[in-house]
């Protein structure tokens, strides 16, 4: 089942997201989310998760930053920092992990910007 949604939202993202265009107020973008949480969690909780985010993409929520709460019990951030430095990627992937890192560490409030 896992594979089968993920391969939904693959498709979503390269076929229909495109034709709407850049209006998430989200980071990650609903999408996105959806992917990680499937993944992170599994199809069911991972479904539900989405759907929670989904119920909030509307005209009178702020947005902001919304990222996958870590499952309870796995290693900080640092920890996945020295992985993903051992780890063959892009640049483009590095900097993103960097930023989901700093994210989680930090309450990163955007107004002040």
């Amino acid at each position: 089942m896992k594979p089968l949604l993920l391969l939904i939202l693959r498709g979503y993202k390269l076929a229909i997201s495109p034709m709407l265009g850049q209006n998430c107020r989200f980071y990650p973008s609903c999408s996105e989310y959806a992917m990680e949480a499937i993944r992170e969690y599994g199809a069911a909780k991972g479904s539900l998760m989405a759907g929670k985010r989904l119920c909030k993409c509307h005209p009178w929520h702020p947005g902001g930053i919304d990222l996958v709460p870590p499952k309870s019990g796995e290693k900080m951030a640092s920890d996945e920092d020295e992985k993903s430095a051992n780890a063959p990627t892009s640049d483009c992937t590095q900097l993103g992990a960097q930023l989901s890192t700093q994210i989680r560490s930090q309450q990163v409030n955007f107004s002040d910007l």
